[in-house]
């Protein structure tokens, strides 16, 4: 037996970055452990990446290519060579391409795991298609693309330097990384003295840990933005330096933080006006302070106001661009991703684009869920026929699982690439077994706006028949548009991709990353990269975005009421990536059910016992989940849990995912103008014990 370690860094069980040291032996992964060299990590791992060696091996894994021979969803199929199944894949879309146009046809990705989600954009580009489907409305394009907007650049919270504040809002590194902000770097700035304010409608760890706790009710993050402004500005704790010579905007600004009282902001947050006013003079008063903001602010579709607020309190406190604070990060010497996806060959995309006809932001180049599901079922603007899929499982992780499903079922061809049957690829013409982590060459965080890119090393070989979604795409690149487009093998990808920092990729891997070169104030030498040259807090081009000049708390009808006394969360997992993962084995005995958490006194109220079998129901569904009674939650609030199905049952079987799947309650009937975004957190919802809402029914509630 033979058995060295290698180092790497983790990914596809979240964005990634930790460094971890991995045992390979006879060509199988063993034990995995945390780097203590690791940048962001320095020697954690979480319980995602120390099960990457379950994944590798697991029975559930797609292990040849399929081709559907029974109805949709039918779950028949027979066995296929690569070149048919690719042939095939690439004969319908180019049909489809020839009939009904390229835009016909879209590229659908889920969270990006690696370079695979610039590759697919490649691909579109090249095809010919503006329709990149992807879920940036609920995740990083609102706090990327409005970054751009006010400042000029996505301010990312710099947790490696001093800071004498950490806002954590909506934020929890502690089980989950948070765009890269994962839990060493936070720990290390809170052991030299860092002041801590958590904003979080659950008491977390953090929120033990914290000088400050704020239980706000899911969904008013805006309100309580306006909040802290309204007491920053209203007792003169501003930068007045830096709002006079680097802001425009700032007496509208003021005028919108004082349209709510201060009554009014308490009330509809659920917090007493004495803590709002403290945690906003300690972020004031704190120079520099650190805003880490989490995703879940980023799944109302008042996202936009929500996030002009935030970045308008990192402006009027003077911690934009400094160290410490929340910073434009200098990106390595790598090809720009804009020339890597040759966006060059699609240069009518932003008027192409599904998005454009709802008056979307111009700069969101992905395509909303609810706008692709809208152009297949209503063909509105115009019809989308077919998608291919990578790396995603729709079904599950778009608001509205009812409407999703009957999207699928019309496409005229699907086609789907997974590591696992999932509900989604049940539905495929066909499905394509893929390489996992540590099987292929890869390059982690390009793309993302964080000033870095690490390297991930092929350190196995994947089952005989997988293959990673670079290679698949590269030759279904070759396959449907110019070769010279494409490339002989999709390693030369990765090489094109590192040349301008002078390195090839084995030896960016010996390396092990590439850092930006660290610089801050960028604005003293040439201002902020707006029409004004300075932070907007009221816009200049507001009027052609289709919004006010400054956010606006307006009620967005989703109060709860007597039919709906609740209010609905949810909260990600630290052992598993949304629906991922469920079928490994040592993170399923983690966490083998689905839990929401209720206060004892809504448990009271509602006549539930800890562990009771419990439905849950808004205006759109119900599912069914496991009461986990806990001082967690304030009164009034149910956070279940987020991304579960059994696929034990089979993913082709509805009861797989009907039973307890979290986007059974949600809906995209209301969405945010500027990114497609649906209401996914602070809908009304009730609650009472499943034996009573159905009596002797059977329910499909075995696995729970």
């Amino acid at each position: 037996m033979t058995s060295d370690w290698r180092t790497s860094h983790c990914g596809r069980m979240d964005h990634g970055g930790c460094k971890v040291q991995v045992q390979v032996r006879d060509g199988q992964i063993g034990a995995i452990q945390g780097d203590p060299d690791g940048y962001l990590n320095q020697g954690y791992t979480c319980p995602k990446g120390r099960a990457l060696a379950e994944v590798h091996e697991n029975p559930h894994r797609l292990r040849t290519p399929l081709l559907r021979v029974g109805q949709r969803g039918e779950n028949k199929w027979r066995r296929a060579e690569w070149d048919e199944a690719l042939d095939f894949v690439a004969s319908n879309l180019d049909q489809i391409r020839a009939r009904d146009g390229a835009r016909s046809v879209a590229f659908c990705q889920g969270m990006p795991k690696g370079l695979e989600h610039f590759v697919l954009i490649r691909l579109a580009n090249t095809f010919g298609s503006p329709n990149v489907v992807a879920v940036q409305d609920v995740c990083h394009a609102p706090r990327e693309l409005t970054g751009r907007t006010m400042c000029g650049f996505y301010p990312i919270p710099d947790m490696h330097h001093p800071t004498q504040l950490i806002l954590l809002w909506g934020s929890n590194s502690r089980a989950t990384n948070e765009e890269g902000v994962i839990n060493t770097c936070l720990t290390a700035r809170l052991r030299e003295g860092a002041q801590l304010v958590v904003i979080d409608p659950r008491q977390t760890d953090l929120a033990r840990q914290a000088d400050i706790w704020l239980p706000l009710r899911p969904g008013t993050d805006l309100a309580l933005a306006l909040g802290f402004l309204q007491v920053i500005i209203g007792e003169c704790l501003e930068d007045r330096d830096f709002v006079a010579k680097w802001t425009v905007g700032f007496e509208e600004l003021k005028a919108a933080a004082f349209s709510m009282s201060m009554d009014r902001i308490a009330k509809v947050t659920g917090i007493e006006q004495e803590d709002i006013q403290r945690a906003a003079r300690a972020y004031a008063r704190a120079r520099p302070a650190c805003l880490a903001w989490g995703n879940a602010i980023e799944q109302v579709p008042e996202t936009f106001d929500t996030i002009r607020s935030l970045i308008s309190l990192m402006a009027v406190c003077g911690n934009l661009d400094v160290a410490g604070g929340n910073i434009k990060a200098s990106e390595p010497k790598t090809q720009p991703p804009g020339k890597f996806v040759r966006a060059d060959l699609l240069p009518d995309k932003p008027t192409s684009i599904l998005n454009a006809a709802y008056g979307a932001s111009p700069r969101l180049m992905t395509v909303p869920s609810a706008f692709f599901r809208r152009a297949v079922l209503e063909e509105d603007p115009y019809p989308v026929r077919a998608a291919y899929m990578q790396c995603t499982n729709p079904v599950l992780s778009y608001a509205d699982v009812s409407l999703t499903r009957e999207a699928l079922l019309k496409l005229d061809f699907l086609a789907v690439s997974d590591i696992v049957m999932t509900p989604t690829a049940a539905l495929a013409d066909v499905v394509l077994p893929a390489a996992t982590h540590f099987e292929f060459d890869d390059i982690g965080h390009y793309g993302l706006g964080h000033g870095l890119i690490l390297a991930r090393p092929k350190l196995v070989e994947p089952p005989e028949q997988c293959r990673p979604d670079m290679a698949i795409l590269n030759d279904l690149g070759r396959r449907l548009c110019p070769q010279d487009l494409w490339f002989d093998r999709y390693e030369q990808m990765l090489e094109s991709l590192l040349a301008p920092s002078g390195l090839d990729f084995e030896s960016f891997a010996a390396q092990g990353m590439l850092k930006g070169v660290k610089h801050w104030q960028h604005f003293e030498d040439k201002g902020f990269a707006t029409p004004s040259g300075k932070v907007e807090l009221a816009l200049s081009k507001a009027k052609s975005l289709g919004e006010e000049p400054v956010p606006v708390w307006t009620q967005s009808g989703n109060e709860p009421d007597d039919r709906f006394p609740l209010v609905l969360t949810s909260a990600k997992s630290p052992n598993y990536l949304h629906s991922s993962y469920r079928w490994v084995k040592s993170l399923r005995r983690r966490e083998p059910r689905p839990l929401a958490q209720v206060n004892p006194d809504t448990a009271r109220r509602f006549n539930i016992q800890d562990g009771d079998k419990i439905r849950i129901e808004t205006v759109s569904g119900s599912i069914i989940q496991h009461a986990e009674i806990t001082e967690q939650v304030q009164p009034g609030i149910v956070c279940a849990a987020h991304g579960w199905w059994f696929p034990e049952s089979g993913g082709h079987r509805p009861e797989s995912w009907k039973v307890s799947y979290l986007n059974c309650l949600t809906s995209a009937h209301v969405l945010g103008r500027q990114y497609g975004t649906p209401r996914l957190r602070g809908i009304p919802c009730r609650i009472e014990l499943e034996e009573k809402a159905s009596g002797s029914k059977k329910t499909g509630t075995d696995n729970l």
